[in-house]
C-alpha cells in the first residue's frame, strides 16, 4: 500500500513540476504593435503554473518587463522574415539554454482561452485549420528540399504556432534553416516557405503531440473548435510594405 502511495505522489508532483517555457516571437517592422497584446494575453492564458519568458525578436520596443527578453533582429523583408525564422531561434540558441520548452508564436496572435500542460511535448505540431484531416498544400516540387510525394503526408500543419522540449525544437530549426540554405542556393523558395518545411520535417519526425485548430484558430472563422489561440485578421500587404 506504501508503495502504491509514493507512486501516486510522484506522478503528483511530476504534473505540478513548474517548467521554464519560451514564447518565441519574430515581430520586425510592423509587427512589433501585435506584441503588447500578445504577451498579455499570454500572461492571463498561457503555461500559467509554469515559468513563461518571451523571446521577442525585433528592431523595435517589446514592452521592458522582467520576463520579456529583447533579441535583436532587423526586417529580411517579405518572404524572408518569415521564411528565415527558425535561422533566427538557432542562431540565437544560447539565449534559450535554460528553457525546458520553446514554442513558435506568429507575433499577429492572441491567447483567448487557457492553454497548459496539454501542449508540453517533444514535438509538438498544430493542425492547420484550412486542412483538417487532408493532406494540404504541401510543396510538390522535386528540386525543394520540403518537397512531399503524393504517397507521403496525412496531416497539413499551421506554421502559427508549433513547439517541443528545448533539444527537439532547436534539431527541428536547425534541420528546417540548412534545408531552405540548400533550396535558396538553388535560387528556389518553397511555396509556402518554412511551413512547407515544417511539414516536411514532420513527416519526417512525426509530432507526439497534435494539437486541434484551437491553437491557430481564424479571428473571423467559424470552426467546431473551442478558441484558444487566434490568427487575428489583418492586411498582409499593408503589412509587409
Amino acid at each position: 500500500m506504501k508503495r502504491y502511495v509514493f507512486l501516486g505522489l510522484l506522478l503528483f508532483s511530476f504534473h505540478l513540476q513548474a517548467y521554464n517555457i519560451g514564447l518565441l516571437i519574430v515581430a520586425t517592422g510592423k509587427y512589433i504593435q501585435f506584441v503588447e497584446p500578445l504577451i498579455a494575453s499570454a500572461k492571463k492564458h498561457f503555461c500559467k503554473n509554469h515559468n513563461v519568458t518571451y523571446f521577442i525578436f525585433t528592431e523595435g520596443k517589446p514592452p521592458q518587463v522582467d520576463s520579456v527578453v529583447k533579441i535583436e533582429q532587423h526586417r529580411l523583408g517579405w518572404p524572408y522574415d518569415t521564411m528565415m525564422r527558425f535561422a533566427m531561434y538557432y542562431d540565437h540558441r544560447d539565449k534559450l539554454k535554460e528553457m525546458d520548452y520553446l514554442f513558435a508564436c506568429d507575433a499577429d496572435m492572441l491567447f483567448v482561452g487557457d492553454v497548459g500542460g496539454e501542449i508540453l511535448g517533444e514535438r509538438v505540431a498544430t493542425q492547420h485549420p484550412g486542412f483538417v484531416g487532408e493532406r494540404g498544400s504541401y510543396e510538390t516540387k522535386q528540386i525543394s528540399t520540403a518537397c512531399v510525394a503524393k504517397h507521403e503526408g496525412a496531416h497539413y500543419f499551421a506554421g502559427g504556432f508549433n513547439g517541443g522540449s528545448r533539444g527537439e525544437f532547436l534539431k527541428m530549426a536547425r534541420v528546417i534553416t540548412e534545408n531552405i540554405k540548400k533550396d535558396l542556393a538553388k535560387n528556389f523558395i518553397a511555396v509556402w516557405h518554412d511551413e512547407s518545411h515544417l511539414n516536411r520535417y514532420f513527416i519526417d519526425n512525426l509530432p507526439t503531440v497534435m494539437l486541434s485548430p484551437s491553437y491557430c484558430y481564424p479571428e473571423s472563422w467559424k470552426l467546431p473548435y473551442k478558441k484558444r489561440l487566434l490568427a487575428l485578421d489583418k492586411n498582409h500587404k499593408e503589412m509587409r510594405k
